[in-house]
């Protein structure tokens, strides 16, 4: 028994059609594409906790006054 009642020969029977529809090359490059991501989304998430306190407070003021500033040139 593997997972949920799936034997690990279906696994590999899933993986290798997955390999046979996709190529390699292409299995590879969404790999790359997904790492890249993650490690994007950890940088910025490593960036936000490093700030200090003040800076946030900077940076959601300037927000608010861009989002004011838009909402005039609406009117």
């Amino acid at each position: 028994m593997g997972f949920g009642g799936i034997s690990i020969w279906q696994l590999l029977i899933v993986l290798a059609i997955i390999v046979l529809l996709f190529g390699t090359k292409k299995l590879r490059g969404i790999g790359g594409d997904l790492g890249n991501a993650v490690k994007g989304f950890k940088k910025a998430v490593s960036d936000e906790d490093s700030k200090t306190p003040e800076q946030l407070k900077d940076q959601t003021v300037q927000q608010q006054q861009e989002v004011t500033e838009k909402q005039k040139d609406k009117v």
